[in-house]
């Protein structure tokens, strides 16, 4: 049985003013509901850290691989999860040519779902590079594609053979353990993040723990 009814999984580490001003931020002006929104960190300590935050704080395992299987643990077997990055400033949508803000993430994320079960499909992503020259408006495809790890969504099955386990590389992995087991990724080529890729601290530096 899948759970519709998506939660938000955002693995963060010593980010706990970042992730107010960026991604709890973004879901925010979204009107995201808090409810929905786990944080998972690394230890007790960190914890105490993100209490400003107001969401649900759950401690789990240093290393970005280790704390994606651990979510996969910690939520039901097919329970539909969105994964954040915990420096999401922005979700953007191709339009005319250009890219703006994508501001109904609700709906971005309900019809995401309803493209898995179409396609009976358990793994979306969105464009790796925040480029409009290259991307293609309202185009989604199934092939083997990179499925970049700042935003992405599935359908949790807790299987063993779609745990990534190459650190700092897993979103690499994990697209190609999907489709290895599926037989195809969907991606949304027309959906773009603004972030800072590979900045300072934040999971960079859990993964050298």
């Amino acid at each position: 049985m899948y759970i519709m009814d998506y939660v938000i999984a955002i693995p963060s580490y010593n980010r706990p003013t970042e992730i107010l001003k960026k991604t709890l931020k973004t879901l925010n002006d979204s009107g995201i509901d808090k409810e929905r929104i786990y944080i998972f960190v690394a230890n007790a300590e960190q914890a105490e850290l993100y209490k400003p935050t107001m969401c649900k704080i759950v401690v789990g395992v240093i290393g970005i691989a280790n704390q994606r299987v651990f979510i996969s643990n910690y939520f039901p077997i097919g329970q539909y999860i969105i994964s954040l990055d915990d420096d999401v400033e922005e979700l953007q949508t191709l339009q005319d040519g250009k890219l703006v803000r994508l501001i109904d993430l609700h709906g971005f994320f309900t019809s995401a779902y309803e493209t898995l079960m179409r396609e009976n499909l358990f793994i979306w992503g969105i464009y790796p590079v925040r480029n409009a020259f290259f991307m293609k408006s309202g185009v989604m495809t199934k092939s083997l594609k990179f499925l970049l790890g700042v935003c992405y969504g599935y359908i949790n099955r807790n299987l063993k053979e779609l745990y990534p386990t190459a650190e700092g590389k897993e979103d690499i992995e994990q697209s190609i353990l999907y489709f290895k087991r599926d037989g195809g990724v969907i991606r949304f080529n027309h959906i773009a993040v603004k972030t800072k890729f590979n900045a300072v601290g934040g999971l960079v530096k859990t993964a050298l723990r």
